[in-house]
């Protein structure tokens, strides 16, 4: 009996020495992955945002926001790299560094919170629906700066309050003239649309 005892109490006693040394020893990095550059952040970020607008996740408002954001902070590493010869110095890096860590958080929220975009199944919302696509897709691949997403969710943003302040007025539905005039602002922003991913 005591042998026993004596052989689960060692037992226990190497199972957790090993499991100790687990824990304590570094993580293992890959010593030839180099951290991500301003430009691999950038572009991830960018497709977190395309992401969130193709999913509905992402209001037009929200899309606006961080796009605006996005295009500021672009603006603000050109201006550096152009002052130091192309280059950011460690100083420059470090607060881009820091304007990205508060742009990802803000992605991460403005994703999570309870703002979802509703389109609906009428024609009006379909083609709702289908620009943001558009916008999504212009936003992933590049064909679309964030300057001009932002400019772009800025006109989605107009129309989508149009639509709802129209079928609040008129018992939640839109009248043939606001069909109309819906149509020909969307027409606007989808060659708006069409112009910024091909030039």
């Amino acid at each position: 009996m005591n042998r026993t005892a004596l052989t689960l109490a060692a037992a226990a006693l190497i199972a957790t020495g090993s499991a100790f040394a687990q824990q304590s020893q570094p993580a293992q990095t890959t010593p030839n992955q180099p951290a991500p550059t301003v430009n691999d952040r950038r572009d991830n970020q960018q497709d977190r945002i395309a992401n969130g607008v193709q999913s509905g996740q992402l209001t037009a408002g929200e899309t606006k926001n961080l796009e605006g954001r996005e295009a500021n902070l672009n603006r603000e590493i050109r201006d550096d790299r152009q002052g130091d010869d192309g280059k950011l110095t460690g100083q420059e890096r470090q607060q881009i560094n820091s304007q990205q860590n508060n742009l990802s958080r803000s992605i991460y929220a403005d994703k999570h919170n309870a703002a979802t975009a509703h389109y609906g199944n009428s024609e009006v919302g379909q083609r709702r629906e289908k620009q943001q696509d558009r916008i999504a897709n212009g936003i992933r691949n590049g064909s679309m700066t964030a300057g001009q997403a932002a400019r772009d969710e800025n006109r989605e943003q107009g129309i989508n309050e149009q639509i709802h302040a129209d079928r609040q007025g008129n018992g939640g539905k839109l009248t043939a003239q606001e069909k109309g005039q819906i149509n020909r602002e969307q027409n606007r922003t989808s060659r708006t649309i069409y112009r910024q991913k091909h030039s």
